[in-house]
């Protein structure tokens, strides 16, 4: 593994809140076409890692290469373009809209018309809402959410939501997809069918995909590897059958271990 080229390489990441350390000394590498968990107790830090990832905070310490390149101080919108998506671990979806839009959504950063474009009914405006609504059409019929399209988000039962989020995410075309908690409030059934989701698209989009989650069947059955932070710290890192027999991940987890 190590001979190969990492896609996302984090070295002695970290981020202060005022005096606070909320993430510290973070070493990472994640490599093409891995599935690879991100666990912790609540408080960890793990959002705060993705929202640095993605832009959102930018690292007190430390540096986050992609494909080579620095990311630190970039802002989300290019972090985007760049080739990194995410869901986040309360949903947000654009609720009034219908579901078909909120897909479109993510492919207006890529489409070709210019505003200009669009505020005079140019013909590169219509071709280009049409190849926005083909593209978002086929996205919904993946996730079996295509009956759908003209519902409003936030008409669609909860599990629904959260497969229209990862689809508006892989709309963005991306090489690095990060699922922040994406088994939040599902029942195990549904659960079960995210585990098969995240496998298929991973193969079909060829992508590289970091889960943060609390569900260890999901993080066990699904990723080849796992990093653990606690006090925003890593702890440990190792597959998964590693990760469960860890002493200071199970001390982490207030002596149970990790099933």
């Amino acid at each position: 593994m190590e001979t190969h080229t990492p896609l996302l390489k984090v070295e002695q990441v970290g981020i202060r809140f005022g005096g606070l350390k909320a993430v510290a000394n973070v070493n990472m590498k994640l490599y093409p076409g891995e599935l690879v968990g991100l666990i912790g107790p609540n408080g960890a830090g793990k959002t705060t890692f993705f929202n640095m990832l993605t832009g959102v905070y930018v690292p007190t310490d430390g540096s986050i290469f992609f494909k080579g390149e620095n990311l630190r101080k970039q802002p989300p919108y290019k972090i985007t373009k760049k080739g990194i998506s995410r869901t986040f671990q309360n949903i947000r979806l654009f609720e009034e809209l219908s579901v078909i839009d909120n897909v479109k959504v993510a492919y207006h950063s890529l489409a070709k018309h210019t505003i200009l474009s669009s505020i005079l009914r140019l013909p590169n405006y219509f071709s280009g809402e049409k190849e926005m609504d083909e593209r978002a059409l086929e996205f919904l019929k993946l996730f079996n959410l295509d009956q759908y399209r003209d519902d409003k988000a936030k008409n669609l039962p909860y599990g629904q939501q959260r497969r229209l989020e990862i689809a508006r995410a892989l709309a963005t075309n991306p090489e690095l997809l990060l699922l922040d908690e994406p088994a939040a409030g599902m029942n195990p059934k549904e659960t079960e069918q995210l585990m098969d989701l995240i496998a298929f698209i991973r193969e079909k989009f060829n992508l590289t995909v970091l889960l943060i989650e609390h569900d260890m069947s999901l993080v066990m059955g699904v990723c080849e590897r796992i990093y653990v932070l606690d006090h925003g710290q890593l702890i440990a890192h190792g597959t998964p059958e590693e990760i469960r027999n860890h002493p200071k991940v199970i001390e982490a987890y207030l002596g149970e271990e990790v099933s």
